[in-house]
């Protein structure tokens, strides 16, 4: 099991940037991804961004392409979210997922979630 905490929300003016973080621990080496998701209010759970622990290749959902980057430190134990030009639209909670089946958009390939992070852009 991958223990993972989710840090760097807050509250932003639309066309600011936050730059989430999410701390790895456990059984990292048995995952192949991270990735990002996020839950507005009465939605279901939405794709943001994921990444490949091994070769940093990454893969966003077309609502954030071009705004938000996904990265990693090189010990591969903590997965970042920058978010700039931020949108009111972007107010959601942010979740960080491990999973062992490389990027993907689907959350039922993740195995291990974070506990979220409140992101609220105000207009």
């Amino acid at each position: 099991q991958v223990q993972l905490v989710e840090s760097g929300g807050g509250l932003v003016q639309a066309g600011g940037s936050l730059r989430l973080s999410c701390a790895a621990s456990g059984r990292t080496f048995s995952s192949s991804a991270m990735g990002w998701f996020r839950q507005a209010p009465g939605k279901e759970r939405e794709f943001v961004g994921a990444i490949n622990w091994s070769t940093a290749y990454t893969y966003y959902a077309d609502s954030v392409k071009g705004r938000f980057t996904v990265s990693r430190d090189n010990a591969k134990t903590t997965v970042y979210l920058q978010m700039n030009r931020l949108k009111p639209e972007d107010t959601a909670v942010y979740y960080c997922a491990a999973g062992a089946n490389g990027p993907s958009s689907y959350p039922f390939l993740y195995d291990d979630w974070g506990q979220g992070t409140q992101v609220t852009v105000s207009s």
